[in-house]
């Protein structure tokens, strides 16, 4: 039996008082999905709810009262070994071993899709993240939001969610002209200007230009006049580093549904749509010859200029046009995985959203990452060889692999700032957290085929009953909540909790190792005992393998 399990016939048992006419509870006053968690002592059971406490006062009556009723009427329930009374009105369940059992025999039938669940099915859900300006290689903080984002991206489709993944293409602006003089400069073989860009890739791109343009028949672009140069320039440099940076993701196993071009809303008039939805809803005023957004009506420090006085569009503007146009494509929420930089744009944001008649932290939400330091021997590594005064993503990749980037990129709340210690991620020890899970993996597989070769095969039957040892309802347990993690995690759009549960079901799993066996000691004839733990052993491998797949990290057959 689940905790799933155990959820639904509480919620039935509620439902049935609800219907009783002497009752004071109504169904609207019971929860959708009524939280069963592990006890934090087992001396307390092997699960336990606080939902007499909670509805208690609906019922007129101490949570301990109505813990009674629901222990009267759960207590004949098959699997069910007990029911107890604990506190101010906890219950306590305690399951026979042949429910408790039973998991394994549900997480190797379910396999792949054990964790799912439907809590956001209906749901469309535009996920934007990295969207770093194409005028160099992805840094560290464009790679924690590359892991972080494909992984909740992840989490919010096995939720039942309909998810597309967004990448948005910072074309426009003062950024990509100082990128294309950076290009040219280097071409000329004299400095970028003081506020271009550096580093070798500057004078690759440069050069690709030059080759691109004459082997195509056109003049040399150093050649040409600074205006037309330019143009050139950023023409087919944002290209080619776009390109670059599009390839160094998918080599980091994280590829988007969506490039929409900043460009695109200028030239398509939706910045000019956008601006006149809003004056319909007369939420924009003149002023000082600029057009401004009564954003401070919204919860803003302050209005906010959308076309400056010049007639020239304010960088708000291109937000809210792209907002409206996420919304218009059929988006029920609008997420956007920012940099730290970004923290004072959340208020400005979420008055757009609120002007559109929207409601912010539900049609729009916003999630600020902190920065990522590379430390080795000791020392922060602050410079890359390639792109000068950044350490890049590739960078960390070559030092540690795509693995270990990414679950070190994961483990930690994106909103706490993140320190990679190069040393630990090379390290084969327990220290080094993604390795520590892998190997409870191979492990796994390891044990499976030792299993076979011993006469150990799971199509002998399984008698769910015998897994009876202390580390084997550890083990059930911690197998048992990872559905409830799944469905948190993309509900609180928190990945990490993901890798910190597998962290513990392979701490769990290691200590089962040492206390259990799966295949028969010399002398000894293989038993039902032996074929139950393979069947354990399974679902450990089953769960590692898919809560490592929604980080996007593997899970080795060997190590």
């Amino acid at each position: 039996m689940t905790p799933e399990e155990l959820s639904r016939l509480l919620h039935g048992a509620l439902t049935s008082l609800a219907a009783d006419e002497s009752s004071a509870l109504s169904e609207d006053d019971i929860p959708k999905s009524i939280v069963v968690e592990r006890p934090r002592s087992r001396d307390h059971g092997d699960w336990s709810t606080n939902v007499a406490m909670q509805l208690a006062k609906q019922m007129g009556m101490s949570p301990r009262d109505l813990a009674q009723i629901l222990s009267n009427t759960l207590a004949a329930e098959p699997g069910i070994a007990a029911v107890e009374i604990a506190g101010p009105g906890f219950l306590n369940f305690r399951l026979d071993a042949a429910s408790a059992g039973e998991l394994a025999r549900t997480i190797v039938s379910e396999g792949a899709n054990y964790g799912s669940n439907t809590t956001l099915e209906g749901q469309k859900i535009n996920l934007e993240f990295v969207s770093a300006n194409p005028t160099g290689p992805v840094h560290l903080g464009g790679a924690r939001w590359a892991a972080v984002g494909d992984a909740l991206a992840r989490l919010l489709e096995v939720s039942g969610a309909e998810v597309v993944r967004e990448y948005y293409f910072n074309d426009h602006g003062t950024q990509i002209d100082r990128f294309s003089n950076s290009l040219l400069a280097r071409a000329r073989g004299v400095e970028p200007p003081e506020d271009g860009y550096g580093g070798l890739y500057i004078e690759e791109i440069a050069d690709r230009v030059r080759e691109a343009q004459v082997k195509a028949g056109e003049p040399d672009p150093v050649s040409l006049p600074d205006e037309e140069a330019l143009e050139v320039f950023r023409r087919e440099g944002v290209e080619i580093m776009f390109a670059e940076i599009k390839s160094a993701l998918e080599d980091f196993r994280v590829s988007f549904d969506v490039y929409f071009h900043e460009d695109s809303l200028h030239e398509s008039g939706a910045v000019d749509r956008a601006l006149e939805a809003l004056r319909d809803r007369g939420v924009l005023y003149e002023a000082e010859g600029a057009l401004w957004l009564r954003s401070s009506d919204f919860g803003d420090d302050k209005d906010r200029v959308l076309i400056k006085s010049n007639g020239e569009p304010a960088y708000l503007s291109g937000d809210v046009a792209y907002y409206l146009d996420k919304r218009q494509r059929g988006a029920d929420t609008a997420i956007y995985l920012l940099g730290a930089d970004h923290h004072g744009y959340i208020g400005r944001m979420m008055a757009v959203c609120a002007a559109f008649g929207d409601t912010p932290d539900e049609n729009m939400q916003i999630i600020i990452g902190q920065l990522v330091d590379l430390v080795k021997d000791g020392e922060q590594v602050r410079m890359s060889k390639r792109a000068g005064n950044v350490v890049t993503q590739e960078d960390l990749v070559e030092a540690v692999g795509v693995d270990a980037a990414r679950y070190a990129m994961v483990r930690v709340s994106a909103d706490t700032k993140l320190v990679i210690d190069l040393d630990l991620l090379t390290k084969n020890t327990n220290d080094n957290p993604v390795y520590y899970v892998q190997y409870a993996h191979a492990r796994t597989r390891s044990v499976a085929r030792n299993a076979g070769e011993h006469g150990v095969v799971m199509e002998s039957g399984f008698h769910p009953e015998l897994l009876n040892h202390a580390a084997d309802t550890d083990l059930l347990g911690v197998l048992a909540q990872f559905p409830a993690i799944v469905a948190q995690a993309a509900a609180m759009r928190e990945a990490h909790r993901v890798a910190r549960y597998l962290e513990s079901l392979a701490s769990t799993y290691h200590a089962w190792y040492s206390q259990c066996r799966v295949t028969p000691r010399a002398g000894e004839e293989v038993n039902d005992a032996h074929v139950a733990r393979l069947w354990l052993n399974e679902a450990v491998s089953q769960v590692l393998e898919n809560g490592l797949g929604l980080l996007g990290v593997s899970a080795p057959d060997r190590m």
